[in-house]
């Protein structure tokens, strides 16, 4: 089967589903931010599963609840979080007949999970990308019941395994592992101290934008203002209330407030799979 054309018909969301690749990184001097894929290892992991090049496009669904039914033989895959399916099984390669559906449950640990098609999701592109910036309102829109999402022709290479051993994300505590600075001068010394050693919990009002932590207030040793800076994913920016706001993948391009430490991108898949309510620590990465 080589055909591309129309794959899915989306049947129900769940709390929040949008097409995601790995984004249109370099734009930032045009004020535009690179978003893609929050767990970027899982969208890979889930396209080298169909044998798509591991950019492709495919669904970020979050907390699980959606449901496609097939409009043609599709190869597919899910990865991340590891929801309960219908039919098959996470991190393994699933073929759904014309219109067989596939509902995926909520995961019971991690938070998003991706689904893959053979020849990867073919919506129209946005400055190159085909990822949903939610901050931006950029790229084609959050998924709705009833949009019917293309793929493409399926590429030549074929899967070369059935299932992949992966293991699943934490469900307890999470570490992170930072650098600090490039404003930890604008704290007390003791903040930093805090941000290692503290427990931080993330909280409910926590998005692809960043997740926002409780615990103690880190306290500010300059009070002026500061001038907007340019933003990276994993910047650890503290607003004047003291608690800091970690920044996942559609983060502002620039912002005004210190920023304390920055977690590394090799953690930062880690990070995109943390629920609300899970608790974060922090570690300075070795030298």
């Amino acid at each position: 089967m080589t055909r591309g054309g129309d794959a899915l018909e989306v049947l129900a969301t769940g709390p929040l589903a949008t097409v995601q690749d790995l984004g249109r990184p370099g734009l930032a001097p045009m004020g535009v931010g690179a978003s893609g894929a929050a767990d970027r290892s899982a969208l890979r992991l889930a396209n080298r599963l169909v044998g798509n090049p591991e950019g492709a496009a495919a669904v970020e669904a979050t907390l699980g609840g959606l449901a496609v039914r097939a409009l043609r033989p599709v190869t597919v895959a899910v990865t991340g979080a590891p929801a309960p399916l219908s039919t098959g099984a996470p991190y393994g390669v699933i073929q759904l007949a014309e219109g067989e559906r596939l509902e995926l449950g909520a995961p019971p640990v991690g938070l998003r999970s991706y689904l893959a098609v053979r020849g990867g999701l073919t919506v129209a592109e946005v400055l190159g990308s085909r990822s949903r910036d939610v901050l931006a309102a950029l790229g084609p829109a959050p998924l709705a019941v009833g949009d019917v999402l293309p793929a493409g022709p399926a590429p030549a290479a074929l899967p070369h395994v059935d299932l992949a051993p992966v293991r699943t994300p934490a469900g307890g505590e999470v570490v992170l592992r930072v650098v600090l600075g490039p404003r930890d001068d604008w704290f007390v010394p003791e903040a930093a101290r805090r941000l290692l050693a503290e427990p931080w919990t993330v909280g409910q009002a926590s998005d692809r934008v960043g997740m926002r932590l409780d615990g103690p207030a880190l306290g500010r040793a300059v009070d002026g203002e500061l001038p907007s800076e340019g933003m990276v994913p994993g910047a650890v920016q503290v607003p004047p209330g003291g608690r800091p706001v970690l920044f996942l993948a559609d983060h502002p391009v620039t912002g005004g407030y210190p920023v304390i430490a920055v977690v590394l991108r090799a953690d930062l898949d880690l990070a995109a799979q943390v629920r609300p309510g899970q608790t974060l620590r922090f570690r300075t990465a070795p030298s």
